[in-house]
């Protein structure tokens, strides 16, 4: 936008202000409307991803039955000096009878044997063992002969019961009991210091819990606290996670929204010192916020995770651009007290609306380069950011002003003087922004040397930044102690179920689905080697440091392997026949394989069915699901079971993938971070080309481009050191936040510039345009940045990680670009003086 058309623009508004500010308000009311279809109930922004591994983990899901389809699974954690006791065994065969019978949670219970612990093995052993008739499988006994036959067993009959069943010789159909056990019991004693018992529910197979299932998870929560007494006890599953997880945000927000927006009215109250302004640009804000819900609605664009970080970004720039607007303004008066306040409108918005429409250019392409990411959430992300700028560059650049200019006039009909000062002229903030200018003067080489030097080290640190994802690290945490004495409506809930799942990550084998993979083997599977490669990939898992190894010493995994040997030890029909088709007697068969597949159905189908597909008689794939540690990182458990995957393969034409969704996520992940990183360089690319013909239209300096850029990529190496000294990870949230910095970063830079160049013709020298310079748009730039910052800076009281890192990085980030703008492009603008031949003093 040209002076010419900028001085235009300035008039048509300020000669039509009336009529542009009805269109805008009828405008705004429409696009309210609109916002009341968006869905307001939070998802989980879908990542769905087309990988070969995500594929493969589709096939084994609809081709292996576990069992396990559209169930899921509460695991309940009893803790104490010995959870083998009677009693407590007793307490939770109660337990699982009342969970049974509740109308809460009976009817949401899978069908089967919904519940499962190490009482139940012991009962059912000692039941057996009383019967001795021997005739025929063994039954299986209710819940009800169960407690009775605990309740008619004396402690010591119990415990030697106890011990025939973790007897590290016996071969156990059925559950292993070594997986409800801690993974540091000894195997063979009768003690133990934690056990866990699971509670299996129907779903319906969605993505999301019913609400009839988490209501049976939060009852089943209670249940335990009742049942169980002589133990510590918590339950653990989705629904209690997904309760505590959309609890503690909605707490934390209630006790930070109040804080952020206090700061936000002193910083402001500070900065405009007047009541009337500062409504104005909250109104202004709030109506941002309105027209970016208007398009939500009428795009059916529902709220997502990511999308929550859209308003973060439009009230930083709805707050900077009407600082810049109401400072250019208030100059404009002080410049000239006499003018009338709709001329004096003319001259400010004149003065700043090239500055504020090249930051909305340039900030929307960067967002919109995001559109075409194959990654819907992310598509989403930059389309909802770019309608959401262009909103606010409406309402700062035309409604704002319209309706300021109309107030004012109103105001001063009355006899109230509307003229004010523009922040930043004097005082403590003339000192702090100031600072920018005296070091140009002296030591310009040396600022940007440094500024360079830092910002090289944080790029050079962020190359060992983790990009993985810690599920644990997104579930809220307890309260400090400090916040219990807030008042009622303020006091955050208890939460432990970050406690609780890490206890779960380090004690035992998870057979939750986000902790198995999968290394999937297709191709030729009745050839001779097929299995002894499969036991040769079994035995490499102990090697893999995220692989979960059970008390007993033994990995936690099931393989066609495992299942013949399990198979074999029970049944002497198909023993005999893998011993005759075993030539080296090492249990694994080599021969006939596909006579071995087929006596394994026969005998026991379950067991075959969930590591062997079979489709119109013909043996396709084979499975290996192996439990991983949830406290290890996406990117190791993928690295250490593609090398599992690589064993088994060999030099055979097999076809073997490792999957599962640690290691789809990893993959995700992956491609995620590529897709943000080329699109982030491609924003730079554009914001690049797009200032360099700027300023070479506007100002015949191509270059001074180039010299914007430098404060930003500058502030940017410096975020991602910070993020590296604070050890926050490279995600795609973080991601995401630091495309946030480098749009409020730009932002800032161009006001900078554009008011520079502004004032270079009416100064004597360049330092006197400079002072010029940070006086006035560096006062807007301060405030702006202390209220975003501050605001976005309270995050880190939340109690959910992901809102304290959003804080943390957000507001280190404007403080970052505020420090570049005013302290470092100074600096870079007297050195680009002086490159174009004019003599500077000073440096």
């Amino acid at each position: 936008m040209s002076d010419g058309l900028a001085d235009r623009y300035a008039a048509t508004l300020t000669r039509y202000s009336r009529p542009i500010l009805a269109v805008l308000l009828v405008l705004t009311l429409a696009m309210g409307a609109s916002a009341t279809g968006v869905d307001g109930g939070l998802s989980i922004a879908s990542f769905g991803s087309d990988s070969t591994e995500a594929q493969k983990l589709d096939y084994v899901r609809e081709t292996f039955d576990t069992g396990d389809r559209n169930t899921t699974s509460m695991q309940v954690v009893v803790r104490s000096d010995n959870v083998l006791s009677r009693d407590s065994l007793l307490e939770t065969l109660r337990f699982q009878r009342a969970v049974r019978t509740d109308d809460a949670i009976g009817g949401t219970l899978a069908a089967g044997q919904p519940t499962v612990g190490v009482g139940n093995l012991v009962a059912t052993a000692a039941v057996h063992a009383g019967s001795g008739d021997g005739a025929g499988p063994p039954t299986r006994p209710t819940l009800d002969e169960q407690i009775a036959q605990l309740e008619a067993m004396s402690a010591s009959e119990v415990e030697a019961t106890v011990a025939a069943v973790l007897d590290p010789e016996r071969e156990t159909p059925g559950v292993d009991p070594y997986s409800l056990l801690a993974t540091d019991y000894e195997p063979g004693s009768t003690t133990a210091s934690a056990r866990v018992l699971f509670v299996r529910q129907a779903t319906d197979g969605g993505e999301s819990l019913s609400e009839a299932v988490v209501d049976a998870q939060l009852a089943t929560r209670g249940l335990a606290d009742e049942y169980v007494e002589t133990s510590d006890a918590f339950v653990f599953g989705a629904g209690i996670v997904d309760d505590e997880s959309t609890r503690a945000t909605g707490e934390s927000f209630a006790l930070i929204t109040p804080v952020a927006l206090l700061l936000i009215l002193g910083v402001l109250g500070v900065a405009y010192r007047d009541v009337v302004d500062v409504a104005l640009a909250l109104a202004g804000t709030l109506v941002t916020l309105v027209w970016m819900g208007g398009f939500m609605g009428w795009a059916g664009i529902g709220v997502t995770q990511i999308l929550i970080a859209v308003p973060f970004l439009l009230v930083g720039l709805s707050i900077d651009y009407a600082l810049h607007v109401v400072m250019r303004y208030r100059e404009a008066r002080e410049a000239d007290p006499d003018a009338p306040v709709q001329e004096a409108m003319r001259v400010g918005l004149a003065g700043v609306t090239v500055a504020i429409a090249a930051t909305t250019f340039t900030t929307v392409v960067g967002f919109l380069s995001n559109t075409v990411s194959p990654i819907q959430s992310i598509a989403d992300f930059g389309l909802v950011s770019a309608v959401g700028i262009a909103s606010a560059f409406v309402v700062f650049g035309a409604l704002l002003p319209a309706a300021k200019l109309e107030l004012d006039a109103l105001l001063e009909r009355f006899g109230v003087d509307r003229r004010k000062p523009a922040f930043g002229s004097s005082g403590t903030a003339e000192r702090v922004v100031g600072a920018g200018t005296t070091l140009a003067r002296t030591a310009p080489v040396v600022v940007v040397v440094l500024a360079l030097v830092v910002s090289a080290g944080g790029g050079y640190a962020a190359t060992d930044i983790d990009t993985s994802i810690d599920q644990v690290d997104f579930l809220p945490r307890d309260s400090p102690e400090w916040m219990d004495s807030l008042p009622g409506p303020f006091a955050p809930s208890d939460y432990d179920i970050r406690e609780g799942a890490v206890f779960l990550n380090d004690n035992f084998a998870q057979s939750r689905d986000r902790t198995t993979v999968h290394v999937l083997v297709e191709g030729a599977v009745t050839d001779p080697e097929t299995l002894d490669r499969v036991a040769a990939g079994d035995a490499a898992v102990p090697n893999a440091s995220s692989a979960v190894t059970l008390a007993n010493g033994r990995p936690a995994l099931d393989s066609p392997v495992t299942a013949i040997r399990q198979t074999a030890a029970e049944n002497e029909t198909f023993a005999a026949l893998v011993e005759r088709n075993d030539p080296d007697g090492d249990g694994v068969p080599e021969a006939n394989l596909a006579a071995v597949y087929d006596g394994l159905y026969e005998t026991a189908p379950d067991r075959a069915s969930a590591v062997v597909a079979r489709s119109d008689g013909e043996y396709r794939a084979l499975d290996t699901r192996i439990t991983v540690s949830a406290s290890a990182t996406t990117a190791a458990i993928t690295s250490e079971m593609r090398s599992v995957a690589d064993t088994v393969r060999g030099d055979s034409a097999l076809t073997v993938t490792a999957t599962g969704p640690p290691v789809v996520d990893q993959v995700v992940q992956s491609a995620l971070l590529r897709t943000l990183v080329e699109t982030f360089l491609i924003t730079l690319g554009v914001i690049l080309a797009f200032l360099t013909a700027l300023f070479y239209r506007r100002h015949g300096t191509p270059l001074l481009g180039a010299v914007t850029m430098v404060p930003v990529v500058a502030a940017l190496g410096w975020i991602l050191g910070a993020m590296y000294l604070l050890g926050i990870p490279f995600t795609t949230e973080t991601a995401i936040i630091a495309s946030i910095a480098i749009g409020l970063g730009v932002d800032y830079a161009i006001h900078v510039s554009e008011r520079f160049l502004d004032e270079l013709g009416a100064a004597t020298d360049v330092f006197d345009a400079l002072d010029a310079t940070v006086t006035g748009t560096g006062g807007a730039l301060l405030a702006s940045a202390a209220s975003t910052a501050a605001g976005f800076g309270v995050l880190v009281l939340a109690l959910v990680p992901s809102l304290r890192r959003f804080g943390a990085v957000t507001s280190t980030a404007i403080a970052f670009a505020f420090v570049a703008s005013v302290l470092v492009l100074p600096s870079l603008l007297a050195l680009w003086h002086r490159h174009r031949g004019h003599a500077v003093t000073g440096g």
